[in-house]
């Protein structure tokens, strides 16, 4: 079974300096049939304003991943680290006893898109930590490619949670399969493009929750970026 969910259905808030779309209730954002799906809490998509930003907040017993599509994203934190986060790289950032974080589109004249993904963690009160890996367009393109997961293996970060993240980009007539146990669940994040899942067409910003299905199968992609959840039911 496959719900799709259409961009515009999405909460929004306009910040001003911040335009963001929310997945699910976040904020000012609440809609009580979208709470999370398994243990996918949050997915904003955030579009800032160059020289603008988060400034220093806390989040504790959190996964949290920022994947940035166009732009540049700087992040510092209570842990010591100080890092730009280009397009193409995956961050991790496990908060577990609590950590305080701060993150600024410095590029002058350009904004930030990214998005801001929340798993909640299988491990309560774990160290918190940060992870940084970059994957490229090329090992990306026409494949669905593990970037995040449980034990970080190939290109993926680690994160304590009972998940696995998939990248990929898709154009003309690539297509990818990927196996999935029917008793998870698994969510479909179109970031750009046009593609088709399981036989449904998705847009930009388009959703499919699915559940007690064997299968996922990509096709039909016009300069399509996707991310695929397998997840805890």
């Amino acid at each position: 079974m496959h719900i799709l969910r259409k961009s515009q259905d999405r909460g929004y808030a306009d910040h001003g300096w911040l335009k963001s779309y929310h997945s699910f209730s976040f904020a000012g954002y609440h809609d009580q049939q979208f709470m999370g799906w398994g243990n996918l809490r949050v997915i904003n998509e955030d579009r800032i304003e160059a020289g603008k930003g988060f400034g220093e907040h806390g989040h504790q017993n959190m996964e949290i991943i920022s994947y940035v599509l166009s732009g540049e994203l700087a992040h510092r934190d209570s842990l010591g680290n100080v890092k730009a986060i280009p397009p193409g790289d995956v961050q991790r950032m496990s908060a577990g006893t609590g950590v305080r974080h701060s993150e600024f589109n410095h590029a002058k004249g350009q904004e930030t898109h990214f998005l801001q993904i929340w798993i909640l963690p299988n491990q309560q009160n774990v160290a918190p930590s940060y992870e940084q890996k970059k994957i490229s367009t090329q090992t990306k393109q026409g494949t669905l490619v593990l970037a995040a997961s449980s034990d970080g293996q190939d290109h993926a970060v680690k994160i304590h949670a009972d998940a696995k993240v998939y990248v990929g980009l898709f154009d003309q007539n690539e297509t990818a399969n990927l196996s999935l146990d029917p008793t998870r669940k698994a969510y479909v994040h179109l970031v750009k493009g046009l593609l088709v899942v399981n036989g449904q067409a998705l847009t930009a910003g388009d959703a499919l929750f699915i559940e007690d299905e064997t299968n996922i199968t990509v096709t039909d992609g016009r300069h399509a970026e996707v991310l695929v959840f397998d997840l805890a039911a």
